[in-house]
């Protein structure tokens, strides 16, 4: 905060030459010293996440930094109704009891032994966590590993306890990098690269093209860990075997709301891939959102409180953060004295991949997505990498925490069952952090890099 402080009353020292002639000549100072302070509230905490999202907004009109129009108008950004939407379809298919049919219907599919109820744990949360964000993933197949846990009568910190609620963690993590749906980072970061560089798009395809190889890398890696790090203390899962059969008996024939909310999501996926660059993916989630109340799907009152309200005011601050940065050309400054123009492009990925996946261990990944991007695309502007290339590895890395409580809700949610401790949760964590970073440096180089051509040829 000192450093702040210092910045916004001291003489100005960072004076881009090119600033726009109605902007005040220490905007491009004091807009740095508001990054400062919302990087330092995000690490710390000490207020929500969203309260510094609000502050962000204020302080912008507040410092002569930006209009206070232009300030508030970029709260209303696509990524704030994007999200939005999301999480309405996943409230409605919780509340319908939709989602929780088909995490029935597929474990049932994995209880011949334990080690495959291990892996179908694993593998439903992480494909769950492509079409539904990554915290109701976790949050709707965690009761149904308690009772399971609960069936078989294991005590706390029994191994295959540790190994059930691991995979859920780890499967909704690592399936929520796939999509645009998966978690609050991708959106933020799509409104972000927007802002800084307009006519760049990357559509749903696209990323999931680039982030599948490291998804189907990532669950056989958390399975292997799974299985070979955390001892078989367990021989028969006849009980939880009969109790999940039971379950999926109990549930009867599909309800007309949940035929309903079945073809409405299938057909909103497919408008996202093909036609999201068109008509909008915000658009879409808005019309999709909409149409559960128009078909009776679900009521207000069940899914609101299922809304991350707090993520979304967020989004609106970092947004509007992310733009300043750029219009008073702060970073793009800063950029200019310390990078040096010999560093390969492919070296300043690596660095800010490696910075992403360490960052985001310690604080909110969205709050990772916003303190590093507007750097990195100054950095891109320089070195001459690819907004594409940029926003994917920050964005994509910044998803893959694995190793404390705090890192993610996924990892949240598992830790509050009480079967492992913060320190078990970092041993068999580091593994799955260096595996990550290990693959992602291969994907970059073999499959963004060469096959892609994410740092040469933009995605339009």
């Amino acid at each position: 905060m000192t450093l702040a402080a210092w910045l916004v009353f001291t003489a100005p020292i960072i004076c881009p030459d090119d600033l726009p002639k109605n902007m005040h000549p220490d905007a491009p100072q004091r807009c740095v010293a508001v990054f400062v302070i919302c990087m330092a509230l995000w690490f710390t905490n000490i207020i929500p996440l969203a309260a510094t999202g609000l502050l962000a907004i204020a302080l912008l009109p507040i410092l002569n930094i930006l209009p206070k129009d232009q300030a508030f108008s970029l709260f209303g950004n696509s990524a704030v109704f994007f999200m939005l939407g999301v999480f309405l379809l996943a409230a409605a298919m919780i509340s319908t009891g939709l989602s929780k049919r088909i995490t029935l219907i597929v474990l049932q599919r994995f209880d011949k032994s334990p080690t495959n109820l291990v892996v179908g744990v694993t593998m439903s949360a992480a494909f769950l966590a492509l079409w539904m964000p990554e915290h109701a993933v976790a949050a709707m197949i965690y009761p149904i590993i308690v009772e399971i846990v609960a069936t078989l009568d294991l005590k706390r910190g029994h191994h295959y306890a540790k190994k059930l609620f691991l995979g859920l963690a780890w499967g909704s993590v690592i399936g929520g990098i796939g999509t645009f749906l998966g978690g609050a980072r991708a959106p933020l970061a799509l409104s972000i690269l927007h802002e800084t560089h307009p006519e760049v798009r990357i559509r749903f395809l696209d990323w999931m093209l680039a982030a599948m190889p490291l998804v189907l890398i990532m669950t056989t890696v958390g399975i292997g860990v799974l299985c070979w790090r955390i001892p078989n203390d367990i021989s028969d899962i006849k009980p939880a075997t009969r109790m999940l059969r039971q379950r999926v008996r109990r549930l009867g024939p599909l309800s007309t709301r949940e035929r309903r909310l079945a073809v409405l999501g299938v057909l909103t996926i497919a408008a996202w891939i093909f036609a999201g660059h068109t008509i909008g993916l915000a658009v879409i989630a808005m019309l999709s959102a909409s149409a559960l109340f128009l078909l009776g799907i679900v009521g207000w009152q069940p899914v609101q409180d299922y809304v991350n309200w707090g993520v979304l005011i967020m989004y609106g601050g970092a947004v509007a953060l992310g733009a300043a940065l750029t219009e008073t050309k702060a970073m793009e400054w800063l950029a200019h004295q310390v990078i040096n123009p010999s560093v390969a492009p492919l070296v300043i990925v690596l660095i800010m991949a490696t910075v992403s996946i360490v960052l985001t261990e310690g604080i909110s990944n969205a709050a990772a997505v916003a303190i590093l991007l507007p750097i990195g695309y100054s950095l891109g502007d320089m070195a001459g990498v690819e907004p594409v290339m940029m926003t994917l590895c920050v964005t994509i890395p910044a998803g893959l925490a694995f190793l404390l409580p705090i890192s993610s809700p996924p990892n949240a949610i598992s830790f509050s069952a009480g079967h492992y401790s913060v320190r078990e949760a970092m041993q068999l964590g580091w593994p799955m952090t260096i595996a990550a970073l290990l693959s992602l440096y291969v994907v970059i180089f073999f499959w963004w890099d060469w096959i892609l051509e994410l740092n040469r040829v933009v995605i339009e």
